[in-house]
């Protein structure tokens, strides 16, 4: 018989690519996957890894096995679900990730009204950009992602997945209160041709955006400092070191020296909610998503 924990060990290690990053998917140490995997060998009766530089890869019963694996497990959270909705009991383990602004705009009061409504859920959340949460979400490291796309640019979302809207987020234009676009009612982001940006890193989907967006309307972006964290951002441009995108969920407060102005044509985030379509009847999924659709329209 074989055993489900070391099929969900071979699992992470397929999805992940080193027994690293399925030590950290499974948060659990290198040795423990080591182990697992030994014992899975020994069980199947044959290698399953095989050594390649300084790391390993699956063999070919190994990638076989990981196939089955994947199927296996997807199985049983399946039923997992159907258990739960039988049940109707929102328990256990919930495992969430969020961009940052989320994590301060709506995550607190969501797991406030969760740990008060469902005791005996326990709610664990992770701050990732929302390539990377949703990609958790499925390979099974992760129930539910809250992520964002661009009025003017989507992000695909994979077909396993289910998807609920949360909010419209506007977004300003911040820069210094010295420059002369400051005391204007109404801005276009046309009229930055001139400006240097503070932007996230590149590759980021915002960061992307930003770039695509610019020279869309003509416009290459001057990309003059690259910050994470929206007060970061908010610094530079207090020390008039350029502008920046200024997005309202989870701002929080504003220096001094920084004006904020909306754009005429109006920038929006959507922001909303992934989780697998399989884990559709989990009764914790539902009150997740509820909580965060009650907190959104507080916002």
């Amino acid at each position: 018989m074989l055993n489900l924990e070391r099929l969900r060990t071979l699992d992470a290690l397929a999805r992940h690519g080193s027994v690293s990053g399925a030590a950290d998917g499974l948060h659990v140490t290198t040795s423990a996957v080591s182990q697992q995997m030994a014992k899975l060998e020994r069980e199947v009766g044959q290698p399953l890894l095989s050594k390649y530089g300084r790391g390993v890869r699956l063999t070919d019963a190994g990638r076989l096995l990981a196939d089955h694996a994947a199927r296996i497990i997807s199985q049983v959270e399946l039923a997992q679900s159907d258990v739960e909705a039988q049940r109707g009991c929102v328990v256990g383990e919930l495992r969430i990730g969020a961009f940052p602004t989320a994590m301060r705009g709506l995550l607190p009061r969501t797991l406030t009204a969760l740990r008060a409504a469902h005791p005996e859920l326990r709610a664990r959340v992770t701050e990732q950009e929302p390539e990377q949460s949703m990609r958790a979400v499925v390979r099974g490291d992760l129930d539910l992602a809250v992520a964002i796309d661009w009025h003017n640019r989507r992000m695909p979302v994979p077909a396993e997945l289910s998807r609920a809207h949360l909010l419209d987020d506007t977004v300003d234009i911040a820069m210094p209160a010295g420059h002369p676009m400051a005391e204007r009612s109404g801005i276009s982001l046309a009229d930055f041709a001139d400006d240097d940006w503070i932007s996230w890193n590149e590759g980021q989907f915002c960061h992307e955006w930003l770039v695509f967006t610019l020279r869309g309307l003509g416009v290459e972006p001057r990309i003059a400092h690259i910050a994470e964290e929206y007060h970061t951002q908010l610094a530079f441009v207090e020390a008039g070191l350029g502008v920046c995108v200024a997005p309202r969920l989870g701002r929080g407060p504003v220096p001094p020296a920084v004006r904020l102005l909306p754009v005429c044509d109006t920038l929006r985030r959507h922001v909303y909610v992934v989780w697998r379509a399989d884990a559709d009847r989990r009764p914790s999924i539902r009150a997740a998503v509820a909580a965060l659709r009650d907190a959104a329209a507080l916002l």
